[in-house]
């Protein structure tokens, strides 16, 4: 029971933490190139992990591991970052809202078919009924859309979901930031190339405002290698089909730092549904074993 609670507050950080990810993305795409952005925090969180495995002195994944660790890489170093960069050109972080409230049925999906879990019937339908909720605000609320945005978005969720459930699993082993400091590691030689080629300019550089700084240093530290050390432990300790469900309030979280930190204005609408998420993730939890 301990750990199960250990596993609901880690994977809760981790939703805190990745809930600013999608505003962090949006801005520092005004400034960077999607491409560079991706390989650039990729190599920062890189090179931060390596110094967390010597350090700590780790040992290296088995041979089996790699291409586990190869999944998790393709999924959540390149494929969710680099898509929603993209997709974040052509429609709002708000409503990219969306997609992030299907992701935790994407991520219970791919637990089931890759982590082994079997949840019971009734974790199906609180983890829909979370979904549809969320869902149906976001595109009431989100403004305009773009066909190319929302496809990008749809394989950016469905590459998350995979690396989430496929990174939990081998964290069973491994240990969840182990499990993230060898994928950024993986991918490193080809995201250093990639951001040496795709740099800005200097002058290009500086030019470049505060925020959009800002915005690039959250996603390459926080994004990309903290959120995981949280995210990745919750998953292990209380199921990656349940903790996943913790996803549903990703987006009002956001909401609400934003209400906090930018003073915009949350409606009774967004306390409600953010309510009804609540209580869907209760009752997944519930029903997840």
């Amino acid at each position: 029971m301990q750990k199960t609670a250990s596993g609901w507050i880690n994977g809760f950080i981790g939703v805190v933490i990745f809930a600013g990810s999608l505003p962090a993305t949006r801005v520092a795409v005004t400034a960077f190139e999607p491409t560079f952005l991706t390989c650039a925090r990729a190599t920062i969180a890189a090179l931060v992990g390596a110094c967390c495995l010597i350090l700590l002195r780790q040992p290296r994944p088995g041979r089996g591991d790699w291409s586990s660790l190869g999944v998790t890489a393709l999924g959540v170093v390149v494929g969710f970052p680099l898509l929603t960069a993209l997709a974040l050109q052509h429609v709002s972080s708000a409503h990219s809202i969306v997609f992030v409230g299907l992701l935790p049925l994407c991520t219970a999906g791919f637990a089931v078919l890759r982590g082994g879990e079997r949840p019971r019937p009734l974790f199906w339908a609180f983890s829909l009924a979370g979904a549809g909720l969320v869902a149906g605000y976001a595109s009431t609320s989100a403004g305009q859309a773009s066909l190319l945005g929302d496809g990008l978005m749809v394989a950016a969720v469905v590459v998350c979901g995979l690396g989430y459930a496929e990174g939990a699993r081998l964290s069973r082993t491994l240990g969840g930031w182990q499990v993230i400091s060898w994928s950024l590691l993986l991918a490193l030689p080809a995201m250093l190339v990639l951001a040496i080629i795709t740099m800005p300019t200097r002058a290009n550089l500086t030019q470049v405002g505060a925020s959009a700084w800002f915005s690039f240093g959250y996603v390459a530290l926080f994004s990309m290698f903290i959120g995981f050390v949280f995210w990745y432990r919750g998953l292990v300790q209380g199921g990656i089909a349940a903790v996943g469900q913790l996803q549903l309030v990703q987006p009002f979280i956001g909401l609400g730092l934003a209400a906090v930190l930018l003073h915009e204005q949350v409606s009774w609408a967004m306390v409600a549904v953010t309510a009804g998420a609540v209580l869907c993730v209760a009752g997944a939890k519930r029903f997840a074993h």
